[in-house]
């Protein structure tokens, strides 16, 4: 077994392990070694399906050291108006320059590729079989524990006759014989990302048979961004949703107040949603989608058969003429929640909302700046990943604890501000004393906070699982 010495041993080069890497190397002097089960950077990235994007600005994107993306405005698609999103071929080729042309070149990290880590400080080269052993000087980081599942590599829970023509979305721009028509199953972003394909590509929305489990909330784009032209719609939003939180009466009034306030948004506005994973998508990709008519709400499916679809609450009709695409892989697998910070482990995880990738950097930083395992996770709390809709209820509570105690201390609010995966801060930073449209969304916020972190409180003991 061959011995090998560094301060830090991540395991994991997905986007979570180079944001952490990323602020050791760029805040220490301290080494690293890296060990992955793929041959490149990047996680799950290399097996994503070819024409995904992100679902967010680039610039909130990648590790904290270097842009992603050019900070430009789409002018054709359905994201025109807004900035750009990497596309998985981009994002794959950004981590494969930050290892090259940052990490290796610095001299203090090691990289270990199609190794596979077994514990205890041990892993095992893929290809040829050696063993190696880490001497741990600082702490290990478990950068896989969120385990992010991809359509290529995951398993239908259902049954599936041979005769069938399945697939996972990857495939589709493979196909070159058309089908008597598609059944996309799933409703979540991947599904979404799926029909939304198939519309800009010309299918009739009529040859689309979408399965939806569950409809979700989903989060408008557009109240994502982080440049200066978008504050009224991001910061603005922000402080739309402590107002909601500040006056609403019951979580029904909560929901019904986000959406007029456009928080949140809804596909189909005769559905009241029952999930929320913090999707977002355009005005122009909700338009395209209600074009789909043929929505099958008769819950999961079950089996699908040479000519039937068994679902939980139904059958619907089917063919071997059609193709089914598979979109049931939850992105995130691992809803348990631990310690960010336990003796010699690391286990990075969302300390804010929707953002795992600068959770994953904070965390790196709150590790360097300070000294004891309460005080790292006092400023860490995770903040549960959401999966039905009152989930967001938890989301925010932690969420808004977490801000206010970074809040309190003057280098940690100076940290937030000149990191480029906040965005935010910096924005809200940058407003002129004079400029009173823009203040006026800062005082919304500034005196709502308070009472929305109250009601919070005596809503989420109301919240019913059904």
């Amino acid at each position: 077994m061959k011995a090998l010495k560094a301060d830090y041993l991540i395991v994991g080069s997905g986007a979570i392990g180079m944001a952490f890497a990323d602020i050791i190397l760029t805040e220490t002097t301290d080494s690293i070694i890296i060990v992955d089960r793929y041959g490149k950077p990047g996680g799950h990235w290399n097996k994503a399906y070819p024409f995904v994007t992100l679902h967010q600005p680039s610039a909130f994107y990648g590790v904290s050291s270097r842009d992603l993306g050019r900070t430009k405005i789409d002018e054709i698609g359905l994201n025109k108006g807004l900035n750009e999103l990497a596309s998985g071929a981009e994002i794959n080729a950004y981590f494969d320059d930050v290892m090259r042309e940052q990490f290796l070149t610095s001299g203090r990290v090691q990289y270990f590729p199609m190794c596979d880590y077994k514990g205890d400080k041990t892993f095992v080269s893929m290809l040829t079989g050696e063993e190696y052993k880490v001497e741990v000087n600082k702490k290990i980081v478990d950068a896989t524990f969120l385990k992010t599942s991809v359509p290529s590599t995951h398993i239908p829970s259902f049954i599936i006759a041979p005769e069938i023509q399945f697939m996972p979305l990857n495939n589709l721009p493979d196909v070159t014989t058309p089908p008597a028509g598609f059944v996309v199953i799933g409703g979540g972003k991947t599904g979404i990302d799926a029909c939304l394909w198939l519309l800009e590509n010309n299918v009739d929305p009529d040859k689309i048979t979408w399965i939806v489990s569950r409809d979700a909330w989903l989060i408008d784009r557009k109240n994502t961004q982080p440049t200066m032209e978008f504050f009224n719609d991001a910061i603005g939003a922000q402080a739309a949703q402590f107002e909601a939180l500040a006056q609403a009466d019951t979580i029904p009034d909560l929901f019904d107040r986000l959406e007029k306030t456009g928080v949140l948004v809804r596909i189909w506005k005769d559905v009241l949603p029952s999930m929320f994973h913090g999707a977002t998508v355009s005005q122009l990709e909700l338009e395209a989608l209600r074009r789909i008519k043929n929505v099958i709400r008769l819950g999961r499916v079950q089996r699908i058969e040479k000519d039937q679809i068994i679902l939980a609450k139904g059958t619907i009709p089917t063919s071997t003429n059609h193709i089914h695409v598979d979109c049931s892989a939850s992105a995130i697998k691992e809803l348990s929640i631990k310690s960010v910070f336990d003796g010699d482990v690391i286990t990075p995880q969302t300390v804010r909302s929707y953002q795992p990738i600068f959770s994953a950097a904070f965390i790196a930083h709150i590790e360097v700046m300070f000294e004891t395992e309460d005080e790292k996770n006092d400023l860490c709390a995770v903040v549960p990943l959401p999966n039905h809709d009152t989930d967001w209820l938890r989301m925010m509570a932690v969420m808004m604890i977490n801000q206010f105690k970074w809040g309190q201390n003057k280098e940690l609010r100076k940290w937030l501000v000149n990191n480029r995966l906040d965005g935010f801060s910096k924005m809200m930073r940058s407003v002129p004393k004079d400029d009173a449209k823009k203040q006026a969304i800062i005082n919304r916020m500034r005196k709502n906070a308070m009472p929305a972190m109250m009601k919070l409180q005596t809503l989420i003991p109301r919240i019913k699982r059904k």
